[in-house]
């Protein structure tokens, strides 16, 4: 959430953010929503001096023995006008409360402008493709030669999009996500937590989904509450409406969960084999930070999923997101994009993005910084990866001439743990 002191005071800076992150919120009626609101606010203030004072007068009046009746009739008046005029603000506040949800974050002046994902820059590739001397396949012919997946018996239990790994196939899943949990831990400094898989209206809030992405949501309507579509959400909110120190900072969590897609905004995109998926395993990074770190913890970030891909040696790209194709919470974001050699084509395996203090004004977290003055934090996050695509990867990288299939020699010990 945007500081409306802001919004106010700078209308032509929020107004080009929202044209260029392709959103469509009305700032003119949010405008003159506030502007209803500090004016309800005067008067409400306005009277209530004024009951305090005829209070006072009474108060008096009654000490002296003298008659009152004028300024008990005037409290009586005072007193329904303060009553409707409360209403009116509350109603008015609830207005713009709701409006300032709808306003996306401000882009970093670094990202580059531009309507869609043409206009993303490639900033680096890293790593080497491996270059086959036969016709690499694509990862789903890989998987059924090797007996990894079984997406028919998926579909007939849940629907298309929800995967079942088989065999080998769900080793090297398990494999993927104990790996980058501990290297993550290891050698970054992460800490570890295991957090629900359902959160409330107010948490998919907090994070940014909510409103404006309800509908890519799995909602449990009984109870009000929704399956994470990313552990950035519970993580996130961990410390929601909560006061922390500066000494607290920075934190650094990862956590390991299914995520929850409905994907209503997929069709006509390439949903073969594990590319496109409404249940898929992620490996999330989440930071709590000072303001004036924010943006080397970020560049930070990108180096600790980058780490992940150069372990399994494979040939990847940094790409920074322009403002079209920024997500509405974000401020800035690196995408990840690894070689598909059977594909033929780059895949997002990883966003790593800063949200300034975006969330953490709308789940309400602060903290005291070392003059004692209350600040909101700045929060990041970042997939630490996602293993679908990454798995795509794997397959269509590794694999072998007769149709077997070699794995990463990192992932080789978790792939063999005896009990």
């Amino acid at each position: 959430m945007i500081d409306i002191k802001f919004i106010r005071s700078n209308p032509d800076i929020v107004r080009k953010a929202i044209v260029d992150k392709n959103e469509k919120a009305d700032l003119d009626i949010l405008l003159a929503a506030d502007e209803q609101r500090r004016k309800l606010q005067y008067d409400f203030d306005q009277l209530k001096a004024r009951q305090n004072a005829v209070s006072q007068i009474i108060a008096q009046k009654k000490r002296a023995k003298e008659d009152a009746g004028t300024e008990l009739s005037e409290m009586t008046m005072v007193a329904d006008e303060i009553k409707t005029i409360q209403a009116a603000l509350n109603e008015v506040s609830a207005d713009l409360d709701a409006r300032l949800l709808t306003i996306p974050n401000l882009p970093h002046a670094s990202v580059p402008v531009g309507r869609d994902e043409a206009l993303n820059e490639v900033l680096r590739h890293e790593g080497t493709a491996r270059k086959f001397d036969f016709e690499p396949k694509d990862h789903l012919d890989v998987a059924n030669t090797n007996r990894m997946l079984d997406l028919p018996r998926g579909a007939k239990i849940s629907g298309s999009g929800f995967p079942i790994y088989t065999g080998f196939g769900a080793k090297l899943e398990r494999a993927l996500i104990n790996f980058m949990l501990e290297y993550h831990l290891q050698k970054h400094g992460y800490s570890e937590l295991m957090v629900p898989l359902a959160v409330n209206r107010k948490t998919m809030t907090g994070t940014g989904q909510l409103p404006k992405l309800e509908e890519d949501m799995y909602h449990i309507g009984e109870d009000d509450l929704f399956l994470i579509p990313t552990a950035e959400v519970p993580v996130t909110n961990l410390y929601a409406d909560e006061v922390l120190s500066y000494k607290d900072l920075p934190q650094k969590f990862v956590a390991y969960t299914p995520c929850f897609r409905r994907e209503a905004g997929s069709y006509g995109k390439d949903t073969r084999g594990l590319q496109r998926l409404h249940q898929f395993n992620k490996v999330e990074m989440v930071r709590f930070v000072e303001p004036e770190t924010s943006e080397a913890a970020l560049e930070d970030m990108l180096n600790d999923a980058e780490d992940i891909l150069k372990a399994f040696g494979l040939h990847y790209r940094v790409v920074s997101l322009c403002t079209g194709d920024l997500s509405f919470a974000s401020q800035k974001t690196y995408d990840l994009e690894v070689w598909a050699a059977g594909s033929g084509k780059y895949l997002e395996v990883s966003s790593v993005s800063n949200f300034g203090e975006f969330q953490a004004r709308r789940a309400n977290i602060r903290y005291k910084d070392a003059e004692g003055k209350m600040r909101h934090l700045h929060t990041l996050n970042g997939s630490g990866l996602a293993t679908p695509r990454l798995m795509i990867a794997i397959l269509e990288s590794y694999q072998k001439a007769d149709g077997s299939l070699d794995i990463p020699e990192v992932l080789k010990p978790f792939m063999e743990l005896k009990v």
